[in-house]
């Protein structure tokens, strides 16, 4: 079966550094893939060169076989291939629901003249949006602070809204940028469950970049390990963590025990 997400041979430079360098790699429809890997090792321009959000400088991502690099990032986000933010797309005086309800707007059939002038098209994008936001809030379960201020919110459930707005624009594949990040054990082994419905219940395909060694190794199918900007595996949990060339990229074999 065709891979849904291709990356192929993609290099990234500025001026004279090399942050992402002939990387490629698959993601199949309906896994959770993770990319980690130490700091600095171009996990995060990874992510931003698959959505668009920068320009590759050789290489190319395909989605479901059509070339997507280098595009607008809303016509790939439109195409299906949705990147998260940790809280920067979160509109802090608007209430859970309002927020999940606003960040349908990808799939808007009226106009923006029509919203102010209250269209057809608009009253019925505004129940479809509704319907669709009241859903997702019961599929993450925050139906008892769908009414509450996002900036009345702990760090725990602003990184569960961050995922509702994400599957509010309907994705095929959503990417996760460190949604485990200032999480304790419970809010994570949380977030992780709920990262697996996604997957499980709406059939979305989740590519996720994360330092939480514990959480990849439970959360993935499978594992692409980046240090200074190159592959350097890819393979199940359980072959990273006896990959000798992992071990060694987290500074010997402390850092990747404690995470196994």
């Amino acid at each position: 079966m065709k891979p849904l997400l291709e990356v192929r041979n993609v290099t990234k430079r500025f001026g004279g550094l090399i942050a992402v360098n002939d990387v490629s790699f698959d993601v199949r429809k309906g896994e959770i893939l993770s990319v980690i890997g130490p700091n600095g090792a171009g996990k995060s321009t990874l992510f931003k060169l698959i959505s668009s959000f920068l320009k590759t400088s050789n290489g190319l991502v395909l989605f479901r076989g059509e070339i997507i690099s280098n595009l607008a990032p809303h016509t790939v986000a439109r195409r299906g291939v949705v990147r998260t933010f940790q809280e920067t797309t979160i509109f802090k005086s608007m209430t859970v629901r309002e927020n999940i309800i606003v960040s349908h707007h990808l799939q808007s059939k009226a106009s923006l003249l029509g919203f102010f002038l209250g269209s057809r098209k608009a009253r019925a994008d505004e129940k479809r949006f509704g319907e669709s936001a009241d859903r997702i809030i019961g599929l993450l379960g925050l139906e008892n602070i769908a009414n509450e201020l996002a900036s009345n919110l702990p760090q725990g459930h602003l990184r569960v809204l961050g995922m509702a707005i994400g599957l509010a624009t309907d994705p095929a594949i959503i990417l996760l940028d460190e949604p485990f990040a200032g999480l304790n054990h419970d809010e994570t082994m949380r977030l992780v469950t709920l990262v697996q419905r996604l997957r499980d219940e709406r059939e979305v395909t989740v590519l996720l970049v994360e330092h939480d060694i514990p959480a990849v190794m439970k959360i993935s199918n499978r594992i692409v390990v980046l240090n200074f900007g190159q592959k350097i595996a890819e393979g199940t949990p359980q072959e990273i963590q006896n990959n000798p060339g992992v071990i060694e990229a987290y500074l010997g074999s402390e850092d990747m025990a404690v995470g196994i």
